[in-house]
């Protein structure tokens, strides 16, 4: 029986989307799932929302993409620096610790303070995995994760698109100062989502609004001295390695996609950029 009663403000309500999204996912039967989220199943059995809204569009399946491609990018990294240190910036209910952590590596899972109030009716801090209240824009959260040490990969899934760009641009610049040489997983929106939101199979269903539009993310490399994008994929251009493992209902749904060319597809992108 659902019975957490959730109460978060206007663009944190967002993160039921993916977290919705990866719970369906985790349902389907062996060979039709992209991941398996026990988690998140129990997580949306305990929460007292409508998450029905979200029923019948393909936008879950592309949060569960989303996602696939971070872990992918997470294990890559943790495979090359074990005892690195991890940054989940507005983390949400995500679960990319339990799905990805190698036992060995630190983890910070940053958010703001009626996010991590819910959250910590799910999860404890631990000895390599720490909870952080606060913005990303604020001035002082950073001192934890740089204490700890890096090489830091840093991960702004589904976040950065509802703040202004001046925000962005000053979040980024910080984190290009507080932890140069990082690796940042984040996706941009351009014209073709940012306009047509309002129809948007989930958007439409928050009241939360995208902000900031981005039509060509290698812009971020202008943003602050070193920045280089090393990568920068939308669903239809998913690495070989991520797109040849994906079950059949998906490399159908590429295709057609890839036939469609729709625009709120085609400028959505999926972006890993090493700050400077």
């Amino acid at each position: 029986m659902a019975g957490q009663t959730v109460r978060l403000g206007v663009a944190q309500e967002t993160l039921m989307i993916p977290l919705y999204g990866r719970a369906v996912e985790s349902r389907k039967p062996e060979g039709e799932a992209v991941l398996r989220d026990p988690a998140a199943e129990a997580m949306v059995e305990a929460i007292d929302y409508d998450f029905s809204r979200f029923d019948g569009g393909p936008s879950l399946a592309g949060t569960v993409m989303r996602t696939n491609l971070f872990d992918h990018w997470v294990r890559t990294f943790l495979a090359e620096n074990p005892d690195a240190t991890v940054v989940e910036i507005g983390t949400g209910l995500n679960t990319r610790y339990e799905r990805t952590d190698n036992g060995r590596a630190h983890w910070f899972e940053l958010d703001l303070p009626d996010v991590i109030e819910l959250r910590r009716t799910f999860f404890t801090d631990s000895p390599r995995r720490r909870m952080l209240a606060a913005s990303v824009l604020d001035d002082d959260w950073t001192a934890a994760p740089q204490a700890q040490g890096g090489p830091y990969f840093l991960a702004a899934e589904a976040v950065l698109g509802y703040l202004p760009e001046e925000d962005v641009r000053r979040a980024i610049g910080m984190l290009a100062e507080r932890f140069p040489g990082a690796l940042l997983a984040l996706d941009t929106t351009g014209p073709g989502m940012v306009d047509t939101q309002d129809s948007h199979d989930a958007l439409s269903k928050v009241e939360a609004k995208l902000r900031w539009n981005c039509p060509d993310p290698r812009v971020l490399e202008e943003w602050h001295p070193g920045n280089r994008l090393l990568a920068s994929h939308t669903f239809t251009t998913m690495p070989a390695e991520i797109r040849d493992k994906l079950p059949a209902q998906y490399q159908e749904m590429i295709a057609n996609m890839t036939q469609q060319q729709l625009p709120q597809v085609e400028d959505y992108r999926l972006n890993l950029l090493r700050l400077g």
